[in-house]
């Protein structure tokens, strides 16, 4: 076993990597860029090599640099986690060159299936079932156009580089295929720098289903069961587990074979992942899609089930040990079920956020595992990922399963950053979730009734009672700035408590001292708040509670109403999230048609695009690409032609 092992990699999967290197008594080394200097896994590590400045190219991007901390720390290995450079066949090699072990497959293989292209026909060669889709890598434009058209719409656009979702595009109207294909390109740039596409046949409710590989570096090759990942939103996973309800099993059997196949086509060593897509109508129609060289997010439902670390075994494999079981030796007992906690605001449309984390309480507990990278204080940025911790749960069935991490859902408390817990704790509690009956689209149809409606009445009286019981400032304080309701005999006067919550319109609530000593609140057009009495946690101007957060701010009319003459609020177009704008299109004094797409802002490897809100003259352009920008930050003016015709 290695004395000494990098861990080239940040947040939960750093947190994790590092848990299983201390458990073998393996001396850890994290890295950092400066934005991450206090990161949770910094501390937790044995010792820490600074990368470099923030943005992910300057520091976990570089290869010279994390060879650089390698050589420093002292380290013979180095553990990718996923993402970043845990695909990248050219980081593999420049390990292998520096006389490092990498804990991951050999250069050749991940240069394989990390090309889709190529792995598609590698695995079709091996007997293999595959999608039907174009053929050939480094199509231009027109001849994406033209495979899609042939394979007939609709079809689904790819990056042959990468995985995660990013950059796929689905494209139901063959008119649209053109401007898919540019913003397929530009993402599948942005996180791999690589823009080549293919196109794949796209097969309606389709559900996804992945087989967990295993394998040395002495010709055995295991599969550890499957996983159901179908609960997805933009074709990221948010919900896994395993095993999957759909598989019977003998198609369990003959999935696994020919996954075990896979990975021998291409000479796989270590853990990876085989992905299917399969028609929810006919499970014994599975067709391969993509293999991915490294851990899962997911990994975890696989470990409950089968009582194995898989990272354990991914560093056992790299330090030359035989697998000490067949297939014969792989036992799936129980059942797991995984939710993946984003920064990201469902009433917004699931925008990536931003923040401060507050207060932190993670769940734990019989049959409950929190995966996080998070510590109170951590401050969540648009420069990477927004996956802030996985909690899973395990039962003997998976109606156990989904009830603890309901909840464990519910338990779980992110105040200061909005994430989207409360949605996924609902999303579990769907009839369809519970019953099994999955599809690729589910969360997309079913969203819009999963998120939150509006802010619950209590929820301003759970603030107002706050500020209410505010502790008074020590020392000498003036009776008269004290809102306390206080009067000269008589019954004590109301106070009235301006609030907002991001989003939606301001509302007032009153309070006042009870007879009793308690004290009384009055909602007004809210009207009464649920009997039941809630619990909820608190933090600065936060509160939480079943997993939703709510941000209660004190808001001043009267500066509202000054700032907000600035720009007429149908004008003025604002950024939905933190990030960077990567795109901008026009110029002051240009004229747009409504809808026209104006400015491109990126966050967290997500673009949004920025429309027009109707047809008018920019009058105001106050970003350029490459600026970063706050949620809510104005962008540019539109004026609608009327009001420029009436100004003339």
């Amino acid at each position: 076993m290695f004395e000494t092992v990098l861990v080239a990699n940040r947040g939960e999967i750093a947190v994790r990597v590092i848990r299983t290197l201390r458990s073998l008594g393996v001396r850890s080394v994290a890295v950092f860029s400066d934005a991450d200097a206090d990161a949770r896994h910094v501390r937790e590590a044995d010792t820490a090599v600074r990368l470099g400045p923030a943005p992910a190219a300057e520091s976990y991007l570089s290869a010279e640099r994390l060879l650089a901390a390698a050589a420093s720390s002292g380290a013979r290995a180095v553990h990718p986690g996923y993402g970043f450079l845990a695909e990248n066949a050219a980081f593999a090699q420049a390990c292998a060159d520096a006389g490092l072990a990498f804990i991951g497959p050999p250069a050749a293989a991940i240069d394989l299936m990390g090309d889709k292209i190529r792995a598609k026909e590698t695995v079709r060669a091996a007997g293999v079932p595959v999608v039907p889709g174009s053929s050939g890598s480094g199509l231009t434009d027109e001849q994406l156009v033209a495979a899609a058209r042939e394979i007939g719409t609709p079809v689904l656009l790819k990056p042959s580089a990468g995985g995660g979702g990013k950059g796929m595009r689905l494209v139901r109207d063959a008119a649209l295929l053109g401007e898919e294909i540019a913003a397929a390109r530009r993402e599948a740039r942005a996180s791999f720098g690589d823009d080549t596409l293919l196109v794949e046949r796209w097969v309606d409710r389709p559900r996804h289903i992945e087989i967990q590989v295993l394998a040395d570096a002495h010709g055995n090759v295991v599969h550890l069961g499957e996983r159901e990942c179908s609960l997805q939103r933009r074709h990221q996973k948010i919900i896994e587990e395993a095993p999957s309800v759909l598989l019977d099993e003998e198609t369990r059997a003959a999935m696994g074979a020919a996954a075990v196949e896979a990975a021998r086509s291409c000479g796989y060593v270590g853990a990876g992942t085989v992905e299917f897509i399969v028609p929810g109508s006919d499970p014994s129609s599975y067709y391969f899609m993509e293999m991915n060289t490294r851990l899962q997010v997911e990994h975890p439902v696989t470990e409950l089930i089968t009582g194995l670390d898989l990272v354990e075994w991914q560093l056992r494999v790299a330090a030359g040990e035989h697998l000490p079981f067949g297939q014969d030796g792989v036992r799936l007992t129980g059942h797991a079920v995984e939710a993946r906690v984003c920064a990201e605001d469902p009433t917004r449309g699931f925008l990536p956020s931003g923040g401060t984390v507050l207060l932190l309480r993670e769940p734990s507990g019989d049959g409950v595992r929190t995966d996080s990278g998070l510590s109170e204080g951590t401050e969540v940025g648009s420069l990477y990922d927004p996956m802030l911790s996985k909690v899973i749960a395990y039962g003997p069935d998976r109606a156990t399963a989904l009830r603890k991490l309901r909840a464990a859902l519910a338990d779980t408390v992110i105040l200061g950053v909005p994430t989207n817990t409360g949605f996924l704790r609902r999303l579990l509690a769907h009839p369809a979730v519970a019953a099994g009956d999955l599809d690729t689209g589910l969360v997309e149809r079913e969203a819009e009734g999963l998120v939150a409606a509006g802010v619950p009445a209590e929820v301003y009286e759970a603030a107002a009672l706050a500020r209410a019981a505010a502790p008074a400032a020590t020392g000498w304080v003036d009776p008269f700035s004290v809102p306390s309701g206080w009067r000269l005999g008589g019954e004590a006067a109301w106070t009235a408590h301006h609030l907002r919550v991001p989003g939606h319109d301001p509302v007032v609530v009153r309070t006042r001292r009870a007879a009793d000593g308690g004290t009384e609140v009055d909602l007004g057009e809210l009207g009464e708040a649920s009997p039941r009495r809630h619990r909820y946690h608190r933090a600065g101007d936060w509160l939480g509670r079943d997993g939703d957060a709510w941000e209660v701010r004190d808001h001043d009319p009267v500066e509202a109403a000054l700032t907000g003459a600035t720009h007429a609020g149908a004008d003025a177009l604002t950024a939905p999230m933190p990030g960077t704008v990567t795109v901008v299109k026009v110029a002051p004094g240009d004229r747009v048609a409504a809808g026209q797409s104006l400015l491109v802002v990126e966050a967290m490897k997500m673009e949004h695009v920025i429309s027009a809100p109707h047809a008018g003259t920019v009058t105001e352009l106050d970003v350029t690409p490459g600026s970063t920008v706050a949620m809510d930050q104005v962008l540019a003016v539109v004026v609608p032609d009327e009001s420029v015709e009436e100004e003339s």
